[in-house]
């Protein structure tokens, strides 16, 4: 056998090699952050009962980072190339028939892990472009878990929202064909550059909500120790995001969904994010409170001080579009010079302007 050959050979088994061991490490990563979850997290009751935490405080994170870490783990078994590369020409030549193969442990309630299984389904389609299909899942979760396909389909689609901040929606009746659903209007459905790949909306919706926060501004190394803790740093490729700095303070910024400024007289330089217009005309405090809320199994009231600013900022958002819709009504209101004048009866004459000793 040549020596090209022969190295080749090798160099392609060294790789498989590699990715059996990540695949292997992923799923010790995901049963060792599940049994953290579940020692670790308080009952619901004191969740929904939780005091406010300080501002800037990330309390209102703990529960996200958790979760994350688990749907991302699971994820990682069928992602394990960035996005950048998710646009390749191998990737462009997949079959359409290239499914995960999902497997159950032995001894595990089937019904419980159906869920994870239907999340890494739909999470493969989206990132695959393909359509969705009902007949599709059932196969995954298995016909005679049919009647529990609604609960199923809803645990594993709350699953991916709190993640990456896309909706599970039927686009299509008929074919009872659905698709993941960006909440914000980012191109390529979340993607935010064209090709394949995963949503960036969890991680805009996450950044929001700590400038939100913070007194809607927010210094640029909080932010990135808040990502440091989802274990998004910059400088470093990440498998969903890739290189965080340049998402952040270049694609989301051009996009306008973020305003990165420099901070006044700051020497050495410093800068601070605030939120762009778009993420302004898309989203609103209360709709990230109400997302953040989620993650934490909570709902938005139980933060009462940010419940209260995203109440008035609901408030000014209604009255500036009441303003707005009330602008061409005036208008129309007020004659204008173009009408013709026997659009409006003429006044009466009253005797009382004329002076008596003068006819008129």
């Amino acid at each position: 056998m040549p020596r090209s050959q022969k190295s080749k050979l090798q160099a392609s088994k060294k790789r498989r090699q590699a990715r059996a061991e990540a695949q292997g490490k992923g799923a010790q990563a995901t049963v060792a952050v599940e049994e953290e979850s579940t020692s670790s997290s308080p009952p619901k009751s004191e969740v929904t009962t939780q005091s406010l935490p300080p501002a800037g405080s990330s309390t209102i994170f703990q529960g996200r980072r958790r979760a994350q870490a688990i749907t991302i783990t699971s994820t990682a078994n069928m992602c394990t190339r960035s996005d950048e590369d998710s646009n390749s020409q191998d990737e462009d030549r997949a079959s359409p028939f290239e499914v995960p193969y999902y497997t159950e442990s032995a001894g595990e309630d089937s019904l419980i892990k159906k869920p994870g299984l239907l999340e890494q389904f739909l999470l493969y389609k989206y990132k695959m472009k393909q359509p969705i299909l009902k007949e599709d899942m059932l196969k995954i979760i298995g016909q005679n878990y049919e009647d529990q396909f609604p609960e199923i389909l809803k645990k594993a689609s709350e699953r991916i929202e709190i993640v990456f901040a896309v909706d599970l929606k039927e686009v299509d009746s008929t074919r009872q064909s659905y698709d993941l659903i960006s909440k914000l209007k980012l191109p390529n459905n979340g993607r935010v550059r064209a090709g394949r790949g995963l949503p960036k909306t969890g991680l805009l919706m996450n950044i929001l909500g700590m400038i939100f926060m913070k007194g809607n501004c927010a210094a640029e190394e909080d932010i990135w120790k808040f990502l440091g803790m989802m274990r998004v740093y910059a400088g470093r490729k990440h498998f969903i995001y890739g290189e965080p700095r340049k998402l952040i303070t270049k694609d989301l910024v051009r996009l306008q969904y973020l305003e990165y400024r420099q901070v006044a007289n700051s020497d050495p330089p410093r800068f601070e994010f605030l939120w762009g217009p778009k993420a302004q005309a898309e989203t609103s405090k209360m709709k990230v409170l109400e997302f953040l809320a989620k993650v934490n199994d909570t709902i938005p009231s139980a933060f009462p001080a940010y419940y209260e600013e995203a109440l008035k900022d609901e408030e000014k958002r209604v009255q500036t579009r009441a303003t707005v819709r009330a602008g061409p009504i005036a208008k129309v209101i007020v004659p204008s010079r173009s009408m013709p004048q026997n659009m409006f009866p003429p006044l009466a004459k009253s005797e009382v302007c004329y002076p008596q000793d003068k006819k008129t």
